[in-house]
């Protein structure tokens, strides 16, 4: 008869040079604040909504990238006994504020949009086009920040992909003035800016509903159960796994308890030696903290499969 738990908690994170991304983060955050501020007197100062509103999308990607770093400082801070995972999970909870904050600006620029579509208003297309193609420079500058290390981390690889999809849209709003200018069809201002708060909906609802998935210890989308299962049956020894629970401890961890079935015999060696190859799998797998409770086959069936896990 054998019982055994075991913990596995790392508390680093490992491929990330922290002085390097926060280097990258802070000129990526000065560059695009700057920027947002310059839109937003243009786009107000030339009577252009879809400057504004292009300037309340980059607002909210500065807002996205102050949120990736401190997902990432908060990876740094030691735990406490009071908070055993250190304060990671405020990464989950802050991003789902930040949805929230970025629903309410879009019901605004949605409001001032049917009324300009009612009411078309004469807009200035040169000040558009210029400032926009600014904001293609600056977006496209600040992607290249995080090129290079945008694999190493699942926040990097957002905010890199949000500076891509700005520089687009940024170029959306440069052909808009330019149609305009030729033209002077002025509703396709307000026009091009429901299309920025679409891409802003699309952008928002997916992290309104992963921050909120998240923040009930939903499993994470990007790991699956059946994975899990397969990754322990597949290691000879291991006859099998059950109670298994998975959720994210902050935007860029994941951790797993779970209980494991041994086969008979079996030596505390073997055990250990099981128990580190899994571990090694459900790194791969996205799971950086596993806490792995043991029993052998002969124990399990006594009990009829009903041992209880300890979280």
């Amino acid at each position: 008869m054998f019982h055994d738990h075991d913990h596995n908690h790392h508390h680093h994170h490992h491929g990330v040079d922290f002085e390097h991304i926060n280097r990258l983060f802070m000129v990526g955050i000065a560059l695009n604040f700057v920027f947002v501020v310059v839109e937003f007197l243009a786009g107000f100062l030339s009577n252009s909504l879809a400057l504004v509103a292009d300037a309340g999308h980059n607002l909210s990607d500065v807002a996205s990238l102050a949120l990736a770093l401190g997902a990432l400082k908060l990876l740094t801070i030691k735990a406490t006994e009071k908070f055993t995972y250190g304060y990671r999970k405020a990464s989950i909870l802050i991003s789902l504020l930040n949805a929230i904050i970025l629903l309410v600006a879009v019901g605004s620029i949605g409001y001032e949009s049917i009324y300009r579509f009612i009411s078309p208003q004469p807009v200035r297309s040169a000040v558009i086009v210029w400032v926009a193609s600014i904001g293609i420079v600056i977006n496209t500058l600040s992607a290249l920040l995080f090129f290079r290390d945008k694999e190493s981390d699942l926040n990097i690889k957002g905010a890199y992909l949000h500076l891509v999809v700005d520089a687009l849209v940024s170029a959306g709003v440069v052909v808009s003035g330019i149609v305009i200018s030729y033209t002077k069809w002025y509703w396709i201002d307000p026009a091009i800016s429901i299309v920025i708060m679409i891409i802003i909906i699309v952008g928002m609802w997916s992290l309104l509903w992963d921050s909120l998935s998240l923040s009930m210890d939903a499993v994470p989308k990007n790991i699956e159960i059946d994975a899990v299962r397969k990754a322990a049956l597949k290691l000879s020894g291991i006859k099998d796994i059950h109670h298994i629970h998975v959720w994210a401890i902050s935007t860029a961890e994941n951790a797993l308890t779970a209980h494991l079935v041994f086969n008979e015999p079996i030596t505390h060696e073997e055990v250990s030696d099981l128990k580190s190859k899994f571990k090694a799998q459900l790194k791969h797998l996205g799971i950086q903290h596993a806490t792995l409770e043991t029993d052998l086959a002969e124990r399990s069936e006594d009990d009829c499969g009903n041992t209880e896990m300890t979280n």
